[in-house]
């Protein structure tokens, strides 16, 4: 069985992943300094970014997931739905919402939105990968690890139909 990457171009080398994640995590060390954290992964696909993010970020902290679907209904709205939610109470807590990609942010609106309204004592958000020129719903990362421009990309934890997430590198789809 071929991998998809076969027919996929190079994009990031594991080795430039690392360097972004690294960078992510001093910025946050430094804007958070001598404070705790909650880190909240969005399922699947930040698996692999959270654990190489919470390796490397010097500050006390709890790690914990979300799962979100969104499926559009007859009228042509999205409809999110959460598969797993977060065990972590968070009011009162510094929150990072932890994306390996920004596409078109409906389900982060939704999640930033029902974290909000918990109580933290503040919430950002941190993104390996932010694809801008998909946004459809007006939310913007705190903490970039790279803009990229509209293409489609798999790897680090993005996947094309569950395949791919498991590369240790990120590539784009040939045109």
């Amino acid at each position: 069985m071929s991998q998809i990457k076969d027919g996929m171009i190079p994009y990031l080398k594991a080795d430039e992943i690392d360097d972004i994640v690294t960078k992510l995590a001093k910025e946050i060390e430094k804007d958070y300094k001598g404070q705790a954290v909650v880190l909240i992964g969005v399922l699947k696909g930040s698996l692999p970014f959270i654990a190489d993010l919470s390796r490397r970020l010097n500050l006390a902290q709890r790690v914990d997931f979300v799962s979100l679907s969104s499926q559009k209904n007859r009228e042509g709205d999205y409809i999110i739905t959460i598969n797993q939610d977060i065990s972590t109470q968070l009011s009162g807590k510094h929150v990072l919402i932890v994306e390996e990609i920004i596409d078109a942010g409906r389900k982060l609106s939704f999640l930033k939105n029902r974290i909000l309204a918990s109580g933290p004592a503040s919430l950002k958000i941190v993104t390996l990968l932010d694809k801008p020129a998909r946004r459809v719903i007006n939310i913007k990362a705190d903490y970039i690890g790279k803009t990229i421009e509209d293409r489609y990309v798999v790897g680090y934890g993005l996947d094309d139909g569950e395949l791919g997430r498991n590369y240790p590198d990120i590539y784009y789809l040939r045109h």
